[in-house]
């Protein structure tokens, strides 16, 4: 199978304020030209259903809500080669891209990962 180049994913929750900040700047993505070779897709809260989208590209950039203790807006890049490499306290959906990542290594179809989080303050039921 041909890969595709880049994927860019945006993961979050849209009803839960802060945490949807993932799939809010996929949406934002969505309005703009892009490059050629690189795909845009609001990945919601994650799980196994994204995993088709992992095999299909060379590399895929997450970007996601994380409650880190560090100031809100803060930025970080992670490069997770492994499900225990992701943030501690990542977001409510962490679990699904922890035992994502752990399928696609015992596939042998894991793309680079370029895994940037955000700092947020807390994650609320609804807002």
């Amino acid at each position: 199978m041909i890969k595709n180049k880049t994927l860019i994913l945006g993961i979050g929750n849209y009803l839960m304020a802060d945490e949807g900040l993932g799939v809010h700047l996929a949406e934002r993505f969505l309005h703009k030209k892009i490059p050629e070779g690189v795909d845009v897709l609001d990945g919601g809260t994650g799980g196994f259903h994204l995993l088709e989208y992992f095999e299909q590209y060379e590399r895929v950039i997450i970007v996601d809500a994380t409650l880190d203790g560090q100031p809100a807006g803060t930025i970080r890049l992670i490069k997770p080669h492994f499900a225990s490499d992701f943030p501690q306290a990542m977001s409510t959906h962490d679990i699904g891209l922890k035992d994502l990542v752990g399928a696609l290594q015992l596939l042998g179809t894991m793309p680079e990962i370029d895994l940037y989080v955000v700092s947020i303050n807390s994650i609320q039921d609804q807002g």
